[in-house]
């Protein structure tokens, strides 16, 4: 690899001023100097080196990011914009997936810190995350679910309350009167939160939910397609909260399978609105979480953590309900 002191002796010059000229502190230069420079280090294909330089100046311009599942489309749309925020603002991104596992979040929140990044965003899968973030020496951002810790830290979140509310709300309008639930584990933070919403619009309106209608197990197509072959053992129902888009995919193979037509015999509805949604058939009624802008409003306020000195900020999103055709 071609060094600085090898372009020196190549331009006649010393490795001084090599070095004010890549680095752009080269005022005193003549500009016959600097050109020769350029064109000497462009030929020999030099290659700065970022560690030694984020060394001297305390900084990478690098972001981490840890996520639950990659092959999830919320989680995706969330990486992207994380992404293109921090590339807007000079920033680079180490993405890292923990496969829902807390031993892999904690493996990459030491190894990201080892990297030296300047700041960290993560969706934590389990809520006992925050003894290990407690130990982060870099700010940190939680997007999407919340964890309980010391550390001053920055959350960016969605009302799910009220996104539980608008989706009993929903179905409740399409004349259900027997709804079952099927969503995430409730240790996990928005599932517990949308399950909150929802049942208290039907307590409100005197709807009256059994334990026996709530099925739990992950945001995934598997656990909606398993929910709806289980709560048909035992229910007659005609309206189904998902606590994803995911689970509402599943659901609705599962009512197909089972002679059922949706949403003539059973109203569906999801949750987040991925890009998938209005593409399955019939095109899902939903609960549109701003997706995109959640990991854009992570970065800004990471960046406010990093650049501008802020301890803390919380942000949290409004959901709006996006009507299509899966309700009656």
């Amino acid at each position: 690899m071609t060094t600085i002191r090898e372009i020196a002796e190549i331009a006649g010059v010393s490795s001084a001023t090599v070095s004010k000229v890549l680095n752009g502190k080269d005022q005193n230069i003549s500009s016959e100097t600097r050109t020769r420079i350029l064109n000497i280090a462009e030929k020999k294909g030099y290659i700065p080196n970022g560690i030694a330089k984020s060394l001297r100046i305390r900084n990478t311009k690098t972001l981490g990011l840890i996520i639950p599942d990659v092959t999830n489309l919320f989680f995706s749309e969330v990486a992207k914009g994380i992404e293109d925020a921090a590339a807007n603002h000079g920033y680079s991104l180490i993405l890292c997936n923990s496969d829902n596992k807390e031993i892999k979040e904690r493996t990459y929140i030491k190894i990201l810190q080892e990297k030296k990044v300047d700041g960290l965003i993560i969706t934590a899968s389990h809520s006992n995350l925050g003894d290990k973030l407690d130990s982060v020496t870099t700010p940190v951002v939680l997007v999407d679910r919340d964890v309980k810790i010391i550390k001053k830290v920055g959350r960016v979140t969605v009302d799910n309350v009220t996104g539980g509310r608008l989706a009993a709300e929903r179905l409740i309008k399409s004349g259900c009167s027997s709804i079952v639930h099927i969503t995430a584990e409730l240790d996990n933070k928005p599932a517990a939160e949308r399950y909150q919403g929802f049942t208290s619009i039907l307590a409100e309106r005197g709807i009256p939910l059994d334990k026996s209608g709530l099925h739990t197990g992950y945001f995934n197509v598997e656990t909606g397609y398993q929910g709806i072959m289980e709560l048909s053992k035992k229910l007659e129902f005609d309206g189904v909260f998902c606590g994803n888009d995911l689970i509402a995919i599943g659901a609705i193979k599962a009512l197909r399978e089972l002679g059922k037509n949706v949403p003539a015999d059973v109203s569906v509805i999801g949750f987040d609105d991925i890009a998938l949604s209005k593409y399955i058939d019939p095109p899902l009624t939903t609960i549109r979480q701003p997706i995109y802008k959640l990991g854009g409003s992570a970065v800004m306020v990471l960046l406010g953590m990093i650049e501008g000195g802020t301890t803390e900020q919380s942000v949290v999103l409004q959901p709006e309900l996006i009507e299509r055709m899966s309700c009656r």
